[in-house]
């Protein structure tokens, strides 16, 4: 009896257990529609803004912007690395710390100024559990990000970059390429040369070759391969406000695609564990019909003897 019934507790806590996962996953599916719209609907405004900055760098324009020209040698650098607040999400976490440590390990010892910021609690704990030194830490974003939270994050590094307190931008997160497949990568975002594919130089947008700029009436116009601008009031004023810009919305993507990712896999996990609890219900049940009847043909046996005894 004592086995029947401790299969029978076991199996009605499991069953709660599954009605747990089962309500996880149901709360990330609904999470994961609307974090993927918002990702989706950044994407395009991502690829046209660094696309933009890509061509008036090779566009041949005379004008220079501190964002797009390199460093001749990297004197400080920065890792950032996205993480979740919560786990229950599959390897999500442990693939982003999987590339973030040996990137860590690299620019420590190649940087003579290395910093290391954290988004994310489970960030942070492994951190501290591999004993890597955290010089910020992070735990306010969620799997909505906001635009005016990370536009100030922004702004600090662009003002570090600009003074010369930082040379080298790294962010590493899980990038979305599609609901099946999401990737963890090391992104460098600083300088913008990395991320528009030209080379930074002194002189030009990004030490393109001089000429093909002109103007009438205030306004400049750039001859690229292929493409056209015109510029009101000036090239390097639209620069100026292009540029920053492109940094912000593709920093804010990479937080954009982490939240997505995050419920992918938190949705993903939920799932298989409520398979996985189902099939051990199905076990458990098929353990405790078992017992039973062993129980009951035992009681009956019993009963037979006794009442043979009394026969006798």
């Amino acid at each position: 009896m004592a086995k029947s019934r401790a299969l029978d507790k076991r199996r009605k806590s499991i069953r709660n257990i599954r009605k747990i996962t089962r309500t996880m996953e149901l709360i990330a599916r609904a999470r994961f529609k609307k974090a993927m719209d918002r990702a989706t609907a950044a994407s395009a405004y991502t690829r046209r803004m660094t696309q933009l900055v890509s061509d008036l760098a090779q566009s041949g324009l005379k004008v220079s912007h501190p964002l797009l020209e390199g460093r001749s040698e990297t004197k400080a650098a920065t890792l950032l690395v996205l993480t979740s607040n919560r786990g229950l999400c599959g390897g999500y976490n442990s693939a982003v710390l999987r590339r973030a440590v040996p990137q860590f390990a690299e620019l420590a010892k190649s940087v003579p100024k290395f910093e290391a910021e954290v988004s994310g609690k489970r960030g942070v704990a492994n951190f501290k559990f591999c004993v890597l030194p955290i010089d910020l830490s992070f735990t306010n974003f969620d799997d909505q990000p906001i635009y005016v939270e990370v536009d100030e994050f922004a702004n600090r590094y662009l003002e570090m970059y600009a003074t010369g307190q930082l040379d080298r931008l790294d962010v590493c997160y899980t990038k979305f390429v599609s609901s099946s497949r999401q990737t963890a990568v090391v992104e460098t975002l600083l300088p913008l040369g990395s991320l528009t594919g030209a080379g930074a130089g002194p002189g030009t947008a990004a030490g393109a070759a001089a000429g093909g700029a002109s103007g009438t009436s205030g306004a400049d116009a750039a001859k690229g391969p292929s493409l056209q601008y015109e510029f009101l009031p000036s090239a390097a004023s639209i620069l100026e406000e292009v540029v920053p810009t492109s940094f912000k919305i593709r920093l804010f993507k990479c937080f954009l695609d982490a939240a997505v990712s995050e419920q992918i896999a938190r949705m993903v996990a939920m799932k298989s564990a409520t398979e996985n609890a189902s099939e051990m219900i199905k076990e458990l049940s098929t353990a405790y019909n078992r017992a039973r009847q062993a129980q009951i043909t035992g009681e009956i046996m019993e009963i037979i003897g006794g009442v043979e005894a009394l026969k006798s």
